[in-house]
């Protein structure tokens, strides 16, 4: 705990907060915009919170790895690590409470987000380990401009590939091809095979930002603050060429969150590690034990809308019983309902940290 940055704990766990909001709203039939997902090009501040966590995972890499020797069981504890990260996912999406506790084969979706999270930690592990910055520069870069060339240029069965939601679609057409049923929708899947490419390049934006906290800088926060707007503009012009697209993770998506990325990394570096001030402890704790608050709430919520309440789920009952009103507007209850679930694992976290608990996985 004595070598980490107070920043990056606090806006992890800013990160995790945001993804338990979004994801557990009271009904999905009434949820403000901004916390929804843009339908296809373009993005929403929801869009923003996964890029966060990769882009952090990089950060928190550098951390890891920076000064320690690399040996062979460092390696191992990558693999396992990783490994340990897309067996939770999996479970995740293949339980339910029918006997023996899993679904049928074929209806198991096999992306999600922690796989993906396992995915990109052992690929940006692995190259930081092995590879200089320079290097890491030149494959960040080479990720991004041949996903472009791939999904922009490359005919797909004599057919012109399109960015669109359509069987000419690289990314689309390579989940369905390998994936086939075990997709989110029936014809992609957000966290798909092809658009994992893009995801490690967010992570090693990511690795940048961790070599430059670590460095001897003198004005970091004027250098995060450049390399923010920096990406966030060269994201928003290539937005013209290859549109943000979080489904596809495109290219320019990746440089856009991974500028707003930097840019609310500064803000909080200058407040909380270059003038000390005491804040954000709320998140703090919520950031030490992210990963494991994040597979509770999701495994909890899981559980509320399978087990049955009458003829409605746990969930929706107390959704129904305790939140709606006819004084207040349908989304201003599901909005409620989310910060209620929020506010219940940020004192989990609490109390784990204040505990001196912390889960690794």
């Amino acid at each position: 705990m004595k070598n980490r940055v107070v920043s990056v704990d606090i806006f992890r766990g800013i990160t995790i907060v945001l993804m338990i909001l979004v994801n557990n709203p009271g009904t999905w039939s009434s949820v403000y915009a901004p916390f929804l997902h843009a339908d296809w090009h373009g993005y929403t501040p929801t869009d923003l919170v996964f890029p966060f966590f990769l882009f952090i995972v990089g950060i928190s890499i550098v951390y890891a790895y920076h000064t320690k020797e690399v040996t062979g069981k460092t390696y191992r504890k990558i693999v396992i690590r990783s490994l340990k990260l897309i067996g939770l996912g999996l479970f995740l999406g293949a339980f339910t409470l029918s006997f023996p506790f899993f679904k049928d084969f074929n209806d198991i979706r096999f992306p999600g987000v922690l796989q993906r999270i396992g995915l990109v930690f052992f690929f940006t592990a692995i190259l930081f380990i092995k590879l200089n910055w320079k290097a890491l520069v030149a494959v960040c870069a080479a990720i991004l401009i041949m996903y472009w060339l791939w999904m922009g240029f490359v005919p797909i069965n004599g057919t012109a590939p399109t960015f669109d939601r359509a069987p000419n679609n690289w990314a689309n057409f390579i989940d369905l091809k390998v994936l086939g049923s075990h997709m989110w929708k029936t014809d992609y899947d957000p966290e798909g095979v092809l658009s994992t490419l893009p995801a490690i390049a967010t992570s090693l934006l990511g690795v940048f930002v961790g070599l430059l906290l670590k460095s001897a800088y003198k004005k970091k926060t004027q250098i995060l603050l450049l390399l923010g707007v920096s990406l966030l503009t060269a994201g928003h012009i290539w937005d013209l060429f290859f549109p943000i697209n979080k489904a596809l993770w495109s290219s320019s998506f990746v440089l856009v969150t991974a500028g707003w990325a930097t840019i609310i990394l500064a803000v909080i570096y200058y407040f909380s590690d270059v003038k000390n001030k005491k804040f954000g402890g709320v998140f703090k704790y919520a950031g030490a034990n992210a990963i494991t608050v994040f597979f509770l709430s999701s495994f909890i919520a899981k559980l509320f809308a399978l087990i049955k309440v009458g003829n409605t789920s746990v969930h929706g009952w107390l959704f129904k019983n305790l939140y709606v009103h006819q004084f207040i507007s349908l989304k201003i209850s599901s909005i409620v309902y989310a910060l209620t679930v929020v506010t219940f694992y940020v004192l989990l976290a609490y109390v784990l940290y204040r505990k001196k608990i912390f889960i690794k996985v």
